[in-house]
Order: structure tokens, then C-alpha cells, then sequence
């Protein structure tokens, strides 16, 4: 079963607007943020809390920030590539920025998506 199957075309149209709108909250703090590896941690990590949280929401799902926090824990693991790509590239002006911000953007996208998959289970 696919996942748009599994929502309706409202919850399906909520969801694309809430990850959208933290992809590019995220792309757009990765690029102001690139010069200098993992800073922009800070700032995406509560652009994500918020994302996880607002799309519980969307199915009816109390989630807390701790357990969006898990979330971008266990999603971390996968996404260490993010942070090698900062580190050996992002400092690089121009190409860092555009990297470091298609890389955040890209993250949380695939970020939202995974919970979004989770969520519409229950």
C-alpha cells in the first residue's frame, strides 16, 4: 500500500506544506550557516522538532519533543554523510553554502517523509 493511499488528500496536502516549509527554513539556515561545520545543528534540530511535531498533529498524534528528538536521532545515523559533506566542503564559500543548504534541505525532507510513513500507520 502506498503511502498516499493511506492518508486522505487533505492530510496528504498538510503534510507536503509542513515538510516544505522546514526544508526550506532548513536549506535556508544551512546556507547563511556553511563557513562553519555543524553550526547550523542548532538551529534546523528545533525547524525539525517542530516539523515532526506539527505533522503528528495531522493524524491526530501527540508527539512530544523528546520522541521527535528520537526521531532525529534514529534518522541521524543515515544522515552522517550531511555532516562529512559540512565539514569537507561547506567551509568552501559559495559551493559550501549551496551544498550545505541542499544538504539540510534534502535531510529534512526525507526527514518528514519517514514520520509521515510512521504516522499514517496508526
Amino acid at each position: 500500500m502506498s503511502l498516499k493511499s493511506r492518508m486522505s488528500s487533505k492530510q496528504y496536502a498538510e503534510c507536503h506544506a509542513i515538510i516544505h516549509t522546514a526544508s526550506a527554513a532548513a536549506a535556508g539556515v544551512g546556507t547563511g550557516l556553511a563557513q562553519i561545520p555543524l553550526s547550523d545543528t542548532a538551529v534546523i534540530t528545533p525547524i525539525q522538532i517542530g516539523m515532526i511535531m506539527a505533522l503528528g498533529k495531522v493524524f491526530d498524534l501527540e508527539i512530544t519533543e523528546s520522541m521527535a528528538k528520537a526521531g532525529i536521532a534514529s534518522a541521524t545515523a543515515a544522515g552522517l554523510g550531511r555532516a562529512a559533506s559540512q565539514v569537507l566542503i561547506g567551509w568552501v564559500p559559495g559551493i559550501g553554502n549551496a551544498i550545505n543548504a541542499s544538504t539540510a534541505a534534502a535531510f529534512t525532507e526525507g526527514l518528514g517523509w519517514a514520520m509521515v510513513s510512521d504516522f499514517s500507520r496508526y
